[in-house]
């Protein structure tokens, strides 16, 4: 079948739709032609989308954009995937209450004309308004509405969007456009040539877990490797602290240390706690740092981490292409997975809370740590002390090279911090989603 996900997606059938919620800094433009629309989309998206059906809700007070979010297009037409993007698109648009879009299909006419004519048919039906449906190829549009030849002539209105005062409004507000999806996929890749000092500083850190749990086994330390666990909780909480200050950390060694640090789940979920809105655009730098110089066994919890920030920010885009390093590193990582549930299930990130709190985390594992403790002592253990219970927590690392196995968490593993519950909804085809709160009038 043909791939209807958003360029670079997993999966073929990944929607990812979501309304976004803007960074700190504020743009209000008010949006009066076909050339206006066009010029905000590559802002809203964050790149220049080509191949895409792009979705455009609006909403009180006065037409506010409040809601972007896109769709790869078939290639060659497959009416089964358009009538599939329709449907989802609709129940993206309802659940968020939106009752009028305009439609932008970006591409020849044989690809755009059949999803957008699937799209309007089913919006119309289910009651909503087309405010507008432009299609642009080649630097020229055309209007799906508007019938007069004055000012939507056959051959199309030429436009240039980069040169468009709003797009300039937009970039100096830092919603910056970048060429392609592919592009700001780029920005999480590390420096040219840093794969070699990345790999050795993981080496070390891997062996030195190793020590530690050697340590723990032969000592009978029962604490040791909850100590562990804290000085990695303290590292990753300082670093929040320091990109808080709007300070960063340049060494490299210390970022590549930091996502060794994630891969546990306390140290994981401790940070997923703090990850506080207010700070998102630092939370931001923070990960993709981390991201950026991390080994690719251990992306993705910074990664995952750098997704649900980018979602708290409205960024749609930045959000999907984090998951997926998330994913490509390990396709079973829950939180990735967690997070595109609700991405897929159109929820807005207003809905990125965060029900717990650090200590809230911190009791949940020492409670689970003890009733694995107690579990472990009953099934294996006697009147002597129960060794078995520091294997356990222990249980991911031997004195080998930890490798791949380090990418998952030693010890104990309650229910994790959940701030995301997806909604029910259909299990249809791929989208990239925008920053919204940008809202430009309309």
């Amino acid at each position: 079948m043909t791939d209807i996900s958003p360029a670079g997606a997993q999966s073929p059938r990944s929607p990812r739709p979501l309304p976004a919620a803007g960074r700190q800094a504020r743009c209000q433009l008010t949006i009066g032609s076909p050339a206006d629309v066009l010029a905000i989309v590559p802002h809203l998206l964050g790149f220049y989308p080509s191949g895409s059906l792009v979705v455009l809700g609006l909403g009180a007070p006065r037409d506010h954009v409040v809601l972007a979010f896109r769709y790869d297009l078939p290639d060659p037409p497959d009416a089964g995937v358009a009538a599939e993007i329709a449907g989802h698109a609709a129940a993206v648009l309802g659940h968020q209450q939106i009752r009028a879009v305009i439609l932008i299909g970006y591409g020849p006419a044989a690809l755009v004309t059949p999803v957008m004519d699937a799209a309007a048919a089913h919006f119309l039906g289910s009651g909503l308004t087309i405010a507008e449906m432009l299609r642009a190829d080649g630097g020229r549009y055309w209007s799906g509405l508007c019938r007069d030849p004055d000012c939507c002539p056959v051959e199309g209105v030429a436009f240039d969007p980069g040169s468009h005062p709003a797009a300039a409004a937009l970039a100096a507000a830092g919603l910056r456009a970048l060429p392609d999806r592919e592009a700001l996929a780029r920005t999480l890749e590390p420096e040219s040539g840093s794969a070699p000092a990345i790999r050795r500083v993981t080496d070390r850190a891997l062996r030195r877990h190793a020590g530690l749990v050697v340590r723990a086994q032969q000592a009978g330390e029962r604490g040791l490797w909850r100590q562990v666990t804290e000085s990695g909780r303290r590292d990753v909480q300082a670093a929040i602290r320091r990109y808080r200050s709007d300070a960063a950390i340049t060494d490299q060694a210390r970022l590549t240390r930091l996502a060794v640090a994630l891969a546990s789940l306390p140290v994981r979920d401790d940070a997923w706690a703090r990850m506080d809105p207010r700070y998102r655009v630092q939370h931001q730098r923070l990960w993709t740092d981390v991201v950026r110089n991390a080994a690719p066994e251990f992306r993705p919890a910074p990664a995952s981490l750098l997704a649900f920030t980018a979602w708290q920010s409205g960024e749609g885009a930045l959000a999907s292409v984090a998951l997926d390093r998330a994913l490509a590193a390990d396709p079973g990582y829950s939180m990735a997975e967690l997070l595109r549930d609700a991405i897929q299930a159109g929820l807005p990130p207003s809905a990125a809370q965060l029900p717990m709190t650090p200590e809230e985390v911190a009791a949940s594992y020492d409670d689970s740590e003890a009733a694995s403790c107690e579990d472990s002592e009953a099934a294996s253990c006697d009147d002597s002390e129960a060794a078995s219970c520091e294997d356990s927590e222990a249980a991911s690392y031997d004195d080998s090279e930890a490798g791949t196995a380090a990418s998952r968490t030693a010890g104990p593993r309650p229910i994790v911090p959940g701030p995301i519950v997806p909604v029910p909804g259909p299990a249809v085809p791929g989208s990239t989603t925008s920053r919204a709160s940008r809202r430009p009038s309309g």
